[in-house]
């Protein structure tokens, strides 16, 4: 059977376990963190030879600054409309009006940072030890030291071509292997619906109906909406795109992991026809400044708790929110629990009860799993735009260049024959 009616069986088997034997689910999900080791294990051994490649291999050092600029700016400006049509949402609904706030409980949140620091950001993005940012899965710091190799082989030119071959020959190996961790996703599967299912159960479903339903509605216009418009003015297939992704997008929905879909993912957008020099790029950047799906959930949670406390959410009130998730949410990356983090972090700042964050903490798995799978999906969009963006701008060169070359040439025959008239 294919691998997606597979993991429809194990969300089912799952499911029924958690629910009819708590004990065997909890236990199960040793299953899913065997699963998500087994991704993260090939993750940085494929990203870095993808980057380094992708990057030698561009004419100039200018194009890999142009393909970043492109990114960042797009990430800025999709995240930002994302936040303020969420308080929008929210707003218009009265998401938390009457909420039980009396029954949260602020010492969940006790394990969490209340914070984000942008100083440990950085650092994190630049570590003093490769190794030790390898070792911890780092992503961030392992796109810096990539892009410095990179930078330093296309400078050196034929001269590291026997260094490329290495290195497109590890690609090649980690692709294959992330073929073979891609099979074992159904038992992952099973094991994260069983524990999901048998740990956090559906008590506080009931008395969150309106913000889980306020966050779905939310993401359903992100991927039914807003994705499709920014995939007509780019030219890109968006459904296409879907279609030949949508299984990962299934994985990272259950697993609520996006790193449990990056390898099989880049895969995935090169067989789509993106160049992996764009791909191997934005999309590991957008796992850390691109989270479409986390910032709406985050905005959603603030009008929320405002509500339920009785706080104000007037149009400056609303403003202030998406200012400041707009700076927090990019201080997401390499923090555990990262949307609750923030999540705390703005609550915080915005003058927010904790208690409010804690009781969103009970149905948190919930929304979870589908702010992930809009995650994936808005950084392959992200990539596709970027991508499309540098073949327009590359064949327009390429026009101008044969334009030019053509109008020198015309001048050389027209210079020749009136040099010919005048012998004559």
């Amino acid at each position: 059977m294919p691998l997606g009616v597979w993991s429809l069986l194990a969300v089912g088997a799952g499911a029924l376990i958690g629910s009819m034997a708590p004990a065997v689910g909890e236990g199960l999900k040793i299953l899913g963190d065997v699963f998500l080791n087994l991704v993260q294990m090939v993750v940085i051994p494929l990203v870095f030879p993808l980057i380094v490649l992708g990057i030698s291999r561009m004419e100039s050092v200018k194009k890999v600054g142009r393909i970043a600029g492109k990114a960042i700016l797009y990430f800025e400006i999709v995240t930002t409309l994302i936040l303020l049509m969420a308080v929008g949402i929210a707003k218009l609904l009265q998401v938390g009006k009457g909420a039980p706030v009396g029954g949260a409980d602020p010492s969940q949140l006790s394990k969490l940072s209340s914070g984000v620091d942008f100083n440990q950001l950085i650092l994190h993005a630049v570590p003093k030890n490769v190794f030790e940012a390898f070792g911890q899965g780092n992503l961030l710091g392992t796109i810096t030291f990539a892009v410095l190799v990179g930078v330093g082989m296309a400078a050196l030119g034929s001269r590291v071509q026997r260094v490329e071959e290495v290195l497109d020959g590890l690609a090649q190996v980690m692709f294959k292997v992330v073929g073979y961790v891609v099979r074992f996703a159904p038992f992952g599967i099973l094991g994260f619906i069983s524990y999901d299912v048998a740990h956090y159960g559906f008590g506080k479903l009931g008395t969150l109906l309106g913000f889980i339903a306020t966050v779905y509605s939310g993401l359903a216009i992100i991927l039914g909406v807003v994705f499709p418009l920014i995939a007509s003015v780019f030219r890109v297939p968006y459904f296409s795109l879907i279609r030949a992704i949508g299984g990962l997008v299934g994985i990272a929905f259950v697993t609520r992991s996006s790193e449990a879909v990056l390898a099989p993912l880049l895969q995935r957008l090169e067989g789509f026809g993106l160049r992996r020099s764009t791909t191997s790029f934005v999309v590991p950047l957008g796992y850390s400044f691109n989270t479409d799906g986390s910032v709406l959930y985050q905005a959603v949670a603030l009008v929320f708790i405002a509500n339920a406390y009785g706080l104000a959410t007037d149009i400056p009130a609303l403003l202030l929110m998406v200012a400041v998730l707009v700076i927090l949410s990019k201080g997401m990356a390499g923090v555990a629990s990262g949307s609750i983090v923030v999540l705390l972090a703005a609550g915080n700042t915005l003058g927010l009860p904790p208690q409010g964050v804690a009781l969103l903490l009970g149905v948190d798995f919930i929304v979870d799993m589908a702010r992930t799978a809009v995650n994936v999906v808005g950084n392959c969009l992200a990539a596709a735009v970027v991508d499309r963006s540098e073949l327009r701008a590359e064949r327009k060169a390429n026009s101008a260049g044969s334009a030019s070359t053509e109008s020198a040439e015309s001048q050389v025959l027209e210079a020749a024959s009136a040099a010919a008239g005048s012998e004559r």
